[in-house]
């Protein structure tokens, strides 16, 4: 029997093949084990699909509430400077001199 990937988007070790595509039951991840370089070689893109880099400036698509705070970041907001950090999904930017952390699905280029 050959021994069974761990899933490439959460790490969870009970994966199972469903016929076509190997599952994880944790995170509901379908994926294929040829592709998975493909998948190790995330970028970060905004909502529209546009690779993201660091320094670049992007504008806030939706109303976002800040956690642990009152302040809200309004749609339309441009934020300059952003960094990227290891998870793709994520960008690190200051507004209004405070360091918060986006999530790229709000963002566009």
């Amino acid at each position: 029997m050959t021994e069974i990937t761990k899933c490439p988007k959460c790490g969870g070790e009970y994966v199972y093949f469903d016929g076509s595509l190997y599952v994880c039951p944790d995170c509901a991840y379908e994926f294929n084990p040829s592709d998975e370089t493909e998948e190790a070689n995330d970028v970060a893109k905004d909502s529209n699909g546009a690779e993201l880099f660091d320094g670049d400036a992007v504008t806030v698509i939706k109303d976002l509430k800040v956690k642990g705070s009152s302040m809200v970041i309004k749609r339309g907001t441009k934020v300059k400077s952003i960094r990227l950090t290891e998870n793709p999904e994520e960008v690190d930017c200051k507004i209004d001199g405070s360091s918060i952390v986006l999530k790229t699905c709000f963002l566009k280029k």
